[in-house]
């Protein structure tokens, strides 16, 4: 058994792009040592900020020999079918093929093909090459005058087999057994002879961390160690820890200090500034939570002096970065967020639905309709809907976006009422009011992922809904809906921060009638173009509250069984009511009552598919009372049961208490059960048999109150 080490050795490969480098080269090598029919043991790969490396143990020396054996056409048949299996099989003449009989077919040609086995290195260093020129990388360059494209310009390639180099050439440069260290504090090269040697010297002299697990481990140790020294705490950051990660072989903790008159400055501008332009992480003061005048950086080298010369220069780059804020941030506040609005007019949002100052007026006026119905002051939710993209034209989100809302709450906290015109949107409310709409304003772009919160108070709620209904609405209005993958204009995730909005907050809203109140009154479509829009939207909403509730553990079958019902209620589907259906069911059907009553009905309703099939299933099915008295016990006591149970479900499902009506259909089980197995439905009597069927009829329609059984699985 052998031993690989393959290093790929480059400058500066960009740190989002490692672990992903890391895991297709595993798979390139996994996949081409497998079809040249090599074995090993162990293969495993790592990668850092200049070096994808790949280590296998327990390797095959050599491949095995192959034998193969292609059947041919008969004996005697036409020379082009001859011609055609010699050419397949790499055969001169067909008497190099053997000629079988089959007691049927009769005598016809095989080729025995053998191939000889290959030794490891020479499958090796005809892999490598084709894997390097083939490997994909979300961006390449070339460099020189080569054709190879690799993410940077490629420097070494390290491949040693049992101690000795494969031999081959990637556009002029040569396989060897060096490999090179930290720039500064083990450059090298050294000389290796496989993994154990290789990880010792670099890892040792070579001051390289090879794995990114080690050196995520030496950053969290190192952050734990300053915080814990200084009374600090690490604002967690997984992202960054990640991309950080991957900028340092040799990484070292350092604390820096930052100048606290920036701490006037909205926490999330600093954080930002930090994290963007430094990658820096931010750190509270242990005792208040507050943002504390210090940062951490992660160094790729190891200071004499303990960082102390690393920390000062890091702190002057920041102050200049934080200076441009402070002046950004001065600049700003000292326009009023009215004024920034009026500039909204100027900027597209869509060429068919106008500016983004369009979007704002019909947002508004959304927002103002929706009020009442998520429980907001009308005239805070118009408001803030007015207000909330007016930070878009900031001086301070122009150069980071990522603060869009966030600004402009603290603008709209930063007015001073008093010296405001009194016809301004803020001038007449008072301190909580002002708040309120100031949160909303934050808050309306919420939730912008699947970690993200969702808005909580009722001002936020309306603006948040009716900024994702708008343009949800507008963007079927002009046909333009996601396709496949795409969706370029992020309507998934619009629709599904709806769904989200209202199942988290527990609202029980009626959309059909705001999505046709914004197509009728902002769009002016008339009511049989959006009827028909609002369908297909509506249709869209649905398919994501299904994820949601599937994400969230919810199953798939309860999920469409509930949605089915609640599609036919009067006044549509409603979100929160489809989420207790499902909940209430699955608890139900965890029981032996609800599996049970769940056989009972997939029973009758096979019975009736099966009678509608063959076209003997009588119209108008109505149970006849006097037939049933005249019937068996059981058959009485199911109809008994039954009209028992419709008459106590309509309470609970007008007050949408579903744990009480699963109660309620509980009741059946033991009725349906008798039923079933002393009861023969199809009577030779035709009026007996098409009263029981119309008896099944009622089981199937008195569960399909709850939820549609026939979606439900088992």
């Amino acid at each position: 058994m052998a031993e690989l080490l393959l290093e790929i050795f480059s400058e500066e490969i960009p740190a989002r792009m490692q672990a992903k480098a890391e895991a297709d080269l595993r798979d390139a090598m996994e996949k081409a040592l497998k079809e040249a029919g090599l074995k090993w043991k162990l293969l495993a790969a790592c990668s850092g900020p200049r070096r994808l490396t790949v280590s296998i143990t327990g390797l095959s020396e050599r491949s095995a020999d192959v034998k193969e054996e292609r059947k041919g056409p008969k004996v005697g048949a036409p020379d082009k079918a001859v011609e055609g299996f010699l050419r397949g099989a790499g055969l001169s003449d067909i008497s190099e093929a053997e000629v079988r009989s089959d007691p049927k077919k009769g005598d016809f040609y095989v080729a025995v093909i053998e191939t000889p086995g290959r030794d490891a290195k020479d499958i090796i260093a005809e892999a490598v090459p084709a894997i390097i020129r083939g490997f994909h990388w979300p961006k390449s360059m070339r460099w020189g005058t080569g054709d190879l494209r690799w993410v940077r310009p490629l420097q070494r390639i390290t491949c040693v087999l049992d101690g000795e180099v494969v031999p081959f050439d990637v556009d002029g440069i040569s396989s060897g057994n060096e490999v090179e260290g930290h720039r500064v504090h083990g450059r090298g090269p050294y000389t290796v002879t496989g993994w154990e040697d290789y990880s010792k010297q670099l890892e040792g002299a070579g001051h390289v961390k090879l794995a990114r697990a080690d050196r995520r481990e030496v950053i969290l140790k190192g952050i734990e160690a300053v915080c814990k020294k200084a009374g600090l705490e690490w604002i967690e950051d997984q992202g960054l820890l990640e991309e950080v990660t991957g900028l340092a072989e040799w990484p070292v903790v350092v604390l820096g200090d930052m100048d606290p008159d920036f701490l006037s400055l909205p926490p999330e501008v600093i954080q930002l500034s930090m994290r963007t332009h430094q990658k820096y992480f931010a750190v509270n003061d242990a005792k208040t939570g507050k943002l504390a005048p210090h940062f951490i950086v992660v160094a790729n080298i190891e200071a004499t002096d303990g960082g102390k010369k690393l920390a000062e220069g890091n702190s002057r780059v920041l102050s200049a970065r934080l200076d441009d804020a402070r002046f950004f941030w001065d600049l700003d506040k000292a326009k009023p967020l009215e004024e920034m609005a009026k500039k909204l007019s100027t900027i597209a949002f869509k060429a068919e639905l106008g500016s983004l100052g369009d979007k704002v007026e019909r947002v508004a006026a959304l927002a103002d309709e929706l009020a009442d119905a998520v429980g907001a002051a009308p005239h805070l939710a118009w408001r803030a809907a007015r207000l909330a993209k007016a930070d878009l034209v900031s001086e301070m989100v122009g150069e980071f976006p990522e603060l869009q809302g966030i600004m402009g709450r603290y603008y709209a906290l930063a007015a001073n009422p008093k010296e405001a015109d009194p016809s301004s949107l803020l001038a007449t409310l008072d301190e909580q009011q002002r708040s309120k709409v100031a949160d909303a304003i934050r808050d309306h772009y919420k939730p912008q992922g699947p970690s993200d919160n969702v808005p909580t108070d009722p001002v936020g709620i309306a603006v948040a809904l009716a900024d994702k209904l708008d343009t949800l609405i507008g963007f079927w209005a002009i046909d333009e809906k996601p396709t496949g993958s795409k969706d370029p204009f992020a309507l998934r995730r619009a629709a599904l921060g709806v769904v989200r909005i209202l199942i988290e907050n527990k609202l029980p809203l009626n959309l059909r009638y705001f999505l046709e109140w914004q197509f009728r009154e902002q769009f002016k479509k008339d009511y049989l173009e959006f009827a028909e829009i609002a369908d297909n939207l509506e249709i869209f909403l649905e398919d994501r509250l299904v994820v949601a509730l599937r994400d969230s553990g919810g199953r798939h079958d309860l999920v469409s069984a509930a949605l089915e019902t609640e599609k036919g209620q009067e006044g549509g589907a409603i979100y929160t009511r489809i989420v207790k259906r499902v909940e209430a069911l699955g608890d139900f059907l965890g029981t032996e009552d609800g599996a049970n009553l769940l056989a009972g009905y997939k029973r009758a309703a096979n019975i009736l598919k099966a009678e509608e099939k063959k076209g003997a299933l009588p119209d108008n099915l109505v149970v006849d009372g006097a037939l049933i008295d005249a019937g068996a016990d059981q058959e009485i006591h199911l109809h008994q049961t039954l009209g028992q149970v419709r008459h106590d479900i309509e309470e609970p499902l007008k007050n949408e208490d579903f744990e009480a009506v699963m109660t309620e259909l509980a009741k059946l089980r033991g009725p349906v059960d008798a039923f079933f197995e002393h009861v023969m439905v199809n009577d030779e009597n035709p009026q007996v048999r098409a009263n029981r069927l119309a008896l099944l009829a009622d089981i199937r329609d008195t569960l399909h109150r709850v939820a549609d059984f026939s979606q439900i699985e088992g």
